[in-house]
């Protein structure tokens, strides 16, 4: 682990911030022999800090669920099992909220509610949202602002309580389902049957930043996609190209797309 690989990793101003930022918070759990943590971060970012601290022992990373997205990197002292991360101690909060079913709010409600609300990007995890109900992630010491200060996104009231990380439910997605045939599996035709846009626009979206690939940012509109990929485009939604199957007779790919509804 060495700070000087900051410079190698990071590929803006904002990215060299940013490492800086986690090896100072990690390192200060190291030299003290206490819990370091950075606060939650997006695939990419996890990507570089996972390239900058390499295979450091008892470094974790934490997003209150096995399949999180956005997940903390959390340095757990010598004296600190695992499952400490799971505990009423964890670092990570779970807090589960009920609306009334006929509001359908959506992650995007939920997450405006919360900036809204003066709370930071980096304090929130992943949010899941099903009719009626929905779970979010946060940092230990932003939950009691939140608890306190969050009853309604938009105009929807929201009942918010604590969950034990253990017994967590999380809401199941809700797609609505798309089957298409496709030339390629080139990124841009498949962001294009998944949104029902041109696929000249769809790569416009990709070539300006605005795409993830399983939450990593892809310029790239020939890219080639793999079932089960995730597809996220800022201004758009989320998208899952779920199976890929055989060729029609006009030798073109049958897919099944799943949009996050």
């Amino acid at each position: 682990m060495q700070r000087d690989s900051i410079d190698k990793i990071a590929k803006t101003p904002e990215d060299r911030m940013l490492l800086a930022k986690l090896w100072d918070k990690i390192n200060g759990g190291i030299r003290k022999n206490i819990v370091g943590q950075t606060g939650f971060l997006s695939p990419r970012e996890l990507e570089m800090a996972e390239f900058l601290f390499g295979d450091a022992p008892r470094l974790y990373a934490f997003g209150g669920y096995v399949d999180a997205e956005r997940k903390m990197l959390v340095y757990l002292p010598d004296y600190l099992e695992k499952d400490y991360l799971l505990s009423e101690d964890s670092p990570v909060v779970c807090l589960e909220g009920s609306f009334f079913q006929g509001d359908a709010l959506s992650h995007r409600d939920i997450l405006g509610a919360l900036m809204g609300a003066g709370i930071s990007r980096e304090t929130v995890g992943d949010i899941c949202v099903e009719p009626g109900r929905c779970v979010f992630f946060v940092t230990q010491e932003m939950a009691p602002y939140i608890l306190d200060n969050l009853s309604s996104a938009g105009r929807t009231a929201l009942r918010l309580s604590r969950q034990d990380l253990n017994q967590v439910r999380l809401p199941q997605p809700v797609f609505e389902i798309i089957k298409d045939t496709l030339a390629s599996l080139r990124l841009d035709s498949v962001v294009s049957s998944g949104f029902r846009i041109g696929r000249a626009l769809a790569a416009d979206y990709i070539r300006s930043g605005k795409t993830s690939l399983d939450g990593i940012p892809c310029e790239k509109p020939d890219k080639e996609v793999a079932e089960g990929a995730k597809i996220s485009v800022r201004g758009l939604g989320k998208i899952r190209l779920a199976q890929i199957g055989g060729r029609t007779k006009k030798d073109r790919i049958s897919v099944t797309i799943q949009k996050y509804v």
